[in-house]
């Protein structure tokens, strides 16, 4: 019995990073090719994800946490294999886009770099 309710931990486990992954996957599959593959041009600025850091307290922490593990509901968490595996392209465009059905708004006000520099913290993430 204790093995079976194992595996059916697993199972669900499975099934809902599953779920998770198809969820970011059907975000990244609406980024324009020419968006999915554009790079960051501050990747390796030791500044930038500092700079990033302190406009994600601003702008990202009241929904995703300090953490940015989110609150496991509504507000996604930002350390995903989604988020991970979404190009730097991928992330600049969702954040310029937003998506208002799931309560994310568009950070198109914010200027392009520190849109860059919120996607450089957020790769320096654990």
């Amino acid at each position: 019995m204790k093995h079976l309710k194992g595996v059916l931990i697993a199972v669900n486990l499975t099934l809902g990073l599953g779920t998770a992954l198809a969820a970011a996957a059907s975000h990244w599959a609406a980024v324009p090719a020419r968006d999915h593959a554009r790079p960051n041009p501050l990747t390796g600025d030791s500044g930038a994800a500092l700079a990033g850091a302190l406009l994600y307290k601003n702008h990202c922490q009241q929904c995703h946490g300090a953490d940015a593990q989110g609150d496991g509901k509504k507000k996604p968490t930002l350390r995903s294999e989604g988020v991970r595996s979404a190009t730097d392209g991928d992330l600049e465009w969702f954040l310029r886009q937003g998506d208002l059905r799931h309560g994310m708004p568009s950070w198109s006000s914010l200027p392009l770099a520190q849109r860059w520099e919120i996607i450089d913290y957020l790769r320096s993430l654990p």
